[in-house]
């Protein structure tokens, strides 16, 4: 199984730091459904891992966020993809819970969900904590520059001698999944 796993919010669409509270907030970046439809129809599983704090918070409920993930998905199925999966934390980063990235418990959720090794798994997102999440189990970190990337690409500089010092960075989901699919000459 060719298994990919993105973050949602700055990675696939506009992050917030008021956050995502509805559907109509939930604004796609530039090219980032393309590539996710591309990523399907080259024959990759889609997994998204997503911190999704504004539920603890009361900023919205879980009506909302289906609906911001079914547009999500009508999206991608529209570009010929597909996600075949969504795993989400809801809790707040003073709960201390297993499931919110850095900690490892979306990674775990995938590698059940779809019954196989993260090894070397790319794991694309915009902080340090989705590429630290990621590398617990062995994932390949993909950093790209949208949302909160900048800000990380200036902390991986400053951060040397740590695991995530040769990670490569892109653009954006696009310009990633164009230089993973290219044509090998």
């Amino acid at each position: 199984m060719k298994l990919i796993i993105l973050d949602r919010d700055g990675v696939i669409n506009n992050d917030s730091d008021s956050y995502i509270k509805s559907a109509d907030e939930w604004i796609p970046l530039p090219g980032s459904i393309e590539a996710i439809g591309q990523l399907s129809q080259a024959g990759y599983t889609i997994a998204i891992a997503t911190n999704q704090s504004g539920l603890s918070r009361g900023l919205f409920g879980i009506d909302e966020l289906e609906a911001m993930h079914s547009k999500m998905r009508r999206l991608v199925e529209e570009s010929g993809g597909q996600i075949d999966g969504i795993f989400y934390c809801p809790h707040l980063p003073e709960d201390q819970c297993q499931c919110r990235k850095p900690r490892p418990g979306l990674f775990k959720a995938i590698a059940e969900g779809f019954s196989t090794s993260l090894s070397e798994v790319p794991v694309v997102g915009d902080s340090l904590s989705d590429l630290n999440a990621g590398l617990l189990f062995g994932c390949t970190p993909i950093l790209v520059r949208t949302g909160k990337g900048l800000k990380s690409e200036c902390l991986l500089r400053d951060n040397k001698g740590t695991a995530l010092n040769n990670t490569p960075v892109y653009d954006n989901l696009a310009s990633y999944v164009a230089h993973l699919l290219r044509p090998i000459k």
